[in-house]
């Protein structure tokens, strides 16, 4: 931008003629012999002087052309300033930045005469525009009065001295600021209120997520839930560890498809509603089924993805259902990755699908890994490549569950500042050894049926308890319960039969499988009844006891004992 020929101009206006304009900013006086006067004057047409505040400027026949620059500059209400050089000297203020930060004195040094630029970091930027000859802006810097300011500096061309073949011409820079006090306030409103739903969400969300992860007898089990960052939004991402009973455990992990206070609230439905479907001991994808049409009611709008998989000790796999969720990730003890692959289905809330169960072995010194696509989404890649990043990850990450989960977020780049909401669910089926592999046995009888089959179970029973060192009182508790169990599937239950035995560091676990699916349940026996008492006996010596269907058809009747501590 040429400053001596900066003026206001309308359309059909017309220039002097260039050797007029050459001559009229020739004989402007100066005021320090370097810059400009801060009031230059020029001859008219008629030899007076123009009025004081008059510019050098080029007219046309309709007057327009006339106004004075600096006139203008001091009339409106944004803050301007002038300076030239590369120690950027103060050539012009106008009156809207003399009344916000006082008078300047013109010829002084912007970092000693402009002190306010200073504060705002802008001197480096006056350098930047005079090296590169561009505009530049910075937005919504705040002054020490409290103003807040957005400052744009243009290059300019000022006139620094005259020789007969012409003015020579200096670098210059125009500062503009434009008071932006409202838009910032009412930004500034605006951030605070979103930080206030963001904090309310995370609340929410953190206290409808297990204050303490479930610790089965078989597994070891960590979990990491890491919200978005400041500028995101609180998603739907939950997980929990279920204890089945019978020496079970269910492991779930989802993320609803939504942000802040209103997903947070929908995972907390249907995590709760996990954990009731769960007691029903059902199998993974019936409990994605009853979870489907669930979502459907909470809120048609909402969707959600969610992984439901059931881990027993005794087949040494997890067995699942996916709802359009990320695959499980299971490294074994030869360090080698597997991807749980089909059965899969759609989302929650989609209704009008029927989910089905696959499984992934899980056996000792296994490690597994349930995640939110928050962990491997990112914009600049698909999200297998995010996948395979992990799959990588936990090749090498080892220790325990909670250093796994910390290695795996590292791994991934996962900061505070994330983009997007991430929960990682890390278990392990630990490979026991030496004194702590005698505190983990199992023993199984397959019954035949026939008379002889509840003194069998008894007489097995009796020598596996004695052969685990139990005390006399717990011997003959189990005793008593593995005989009523084989006795309840001998008169109600049909072949194939078997008793299982399982001791755990915590607990005795008892469990019989019949090929009838009809479940038991307790009930109260008259004093006329002969039979009805054998589960309310199993019930009332017992710590615990449940039943479930098998998946091959017939059920499973089981009770457990505390172990003493």
């Amino acid at each position: 931008m040429n400053f001596t020929r900066w003026s206001a101009r309308l359309p059909g206006t017309q220039r002097r003629a260039a050797a007029r304009t050459e001559q009229a900013v020739s004989t402007a006086p100066r005021g320090d012999g370097s810059v400009p006067a801060a009031r230059a004057e020029r001859p008219a047409a008629t030899g007076e002087p123009l009025p004081p505040g008059a510019a050098v400027g080029v007219t046309g026949p309709d007057g327009i052309d006339e106004l004075p620059v600096r006139e203008v500059l001091d009339r409106i209400p944004a803050l301007v300033a002038l300076v030239h050089g590369t120690d950027h000297r103060i050539a012009y203020v106008n009156d809207a930045y003399a009344a916000a930060f006082g008078p300047r004195p013109v010829g002084e040094p912007a970092r000693v005469a402009l002190p306010e630029l200073t504060e705002l970091g802008l001197i480096s930027l006056l350098d930047q525009v005079l090296r590169s000859s561009k505009p530049r802006t910075v937005k919504s810097r705040k002054a020490a009065s409290g103003r807040s300011y957005t400052f744009t500096c243009t290059p300019v061309t000022l006139p620094l001295g005259g020789s007969a073949a012409g003015p020579e011409e200096g670098g210059g820079v125009l500062v503009f600021a434009a008071d932006v006090t409202d838009h910032a306030e009412a930004a500034e409103r605006l951030r605070t209120s979103e930080r206030a739903q963001r904090e309310t969400a995370v609340t929410l969300q953190k206290s409808l997520l297990p204050q303490e992860l479930e610790q089965p007898d078989d597994l070891r089990i960590a979990a990491t839930y890491q919200p978005g960052g400041t500028e995101a939004a609180v998603g739907g991402d939950w997980y929990d560890v279920i204890t089945l009973g019978g020496g079970r455990t269910a492991l779930v992990i989802g993320d609803v498809m939504g942000r802040g206070v209103r997903a947070a609230a929908v995972m907390g439905q249907l995590r709760t509603a996990v954990r009731a479907y769960a007691r029903l001991d059902l199998p993974p994808h019936e409990v994605l089924q009853l979870l489907d049409g669930l979502a459907t009611e909470i809120d048609p709008s909402q969707i959600a993805t969610c992984v439901y998989a059931v881990h027993d000790p005794n087949e040494g796999s997890l067995v699942y259902a996916s709802a359009g969720h990320l695959p499980i990730l299971v490294r074994d003890e030869h360090g080698t990755i597997h991807r749980a692959e089909e059965p899969t289905g759609p989302p929650l809330g989609t209704g009008g699908w029927l989910h089905t169960s696959g499984s992934v072995p899980l056996g000792p010194g296994s490690t597994a890994v349930l995640y939110t696509d928050g962990l491997v989404e990112r914009r600049s890649e698909d999200i297998d490549e995010g996948v395979a990043s992990l799959e990588r990850a936990l090749s090498g990450a080892t220790g325990t569950p909670q250093v796994v989960c910390d290695r795996l977020i590292r791994a991934l780049g996962v900061t505070a500042d994330h983009d997007d909401d991430v929960a990682v669910l890390v278990l392990q089926h630990p490979a026991r050894a030496g004194g702590d592999a005698e505190l983990f046995r199992n023993a199984a009888l397959e019954l035949l049926g026939g008379v002889e089959a509840a003194p069998r179970a008894r007489a097995f029973a009796t020598g596996v308890l004695a052969s685990w060192r139990f005390s006399p009182e717990l011997h003959d508790l189990g005793v008593l319960a593995a005989s009523e169990l084989v006795a309840n599937s001998l008169q109600h239950g049909t072949p194939p039969m078997r008793l299982r035995l399982r001791r755990t560091d915590r607990r005795l676990i008892i469990e019989v499988t019949d090929g009838d699916d009809h479940l038991p349940r307790r009930r109260r026996a008259e004093p006329a009844d002969e039979a009805g008492r054998g589960i309310a006996i199993v019930a009332t010596i017992a710590s615990n006891w449940g039943s479930r269907r098998t998946p091959g058809g017939g059920k499973a009747v089981w009770c457990e004992f505390a172990l003493p501590k």
